[in-house]
């Protein structure tokens, strides 16, 4: 086997496992990894345009109207229209929407302990340097840097 494919497969092999465990975390509060993405992303960056949310999220590429959607009729998002321009929607957390955003942060806290217990602040500073350049221009790296950028903002 080639480095570059080891390499390949370890990555997928790390992100189905880590999928896995963030699924089987996020089961009692019956939200998906991508719900508990929007969920973070409203809490964290404020309400928000459709599209401005699907230019940050990583899980969802395209629109993602459909995961907005699911998340209105379980009524943890709102979505308000523009009274002067009926195609412009702004989204927003409900009350509901702000209570499982503590609970995602809990699961996600633990999750990020277990990483860092695991590899420590030198081999993720090392894995981050090589893993930028490979998602560098792409959607899902374009989607971090935004939020990264919209951190620094806050």
């Amino acid at each position: 086997m080639r480095p570059e494919e080891e390499l390949r497969f370890l990555i997928l092999a790390a992100q189905r496992e880590g999928s896995r465990a963030l699924t089987a975390a996020l089961s009692p509060l019956e939200l998906t990894p991508a719900q508990a993405e929007v969920v973070r992303c409203l809490a964290d960056y404020g309400p928000m345009s459709l599209r401005e949310l699907g230019a940050m999220l990583v899980c969802e590429s395209g629109s993602p109207s459909r995961l907005v959607d699911t998340m209105v009729k379980r009524e943890l998002v709102t979505r308000t229209e523009d009274a002067s321009d009926r195609r412009s929607v702004t989204l927003a957390l409900t009350a509901e929407g702000k209570r499982l955003d503590r609970g995602v942060r809990k699961v996600e806290e633990a999750l990020y302990q277990q990483i860092g217990g695991q590899l420590g602040a030198d081999t993720i500073a090392k894995a981050l340097a090589l893993l930028r350049p490979l998602v560098a221009g792409s959607a899902g790296g374009e989607a971090i840097a935004r939020r990264k950028s919209a951190e620094g903002k806050r």
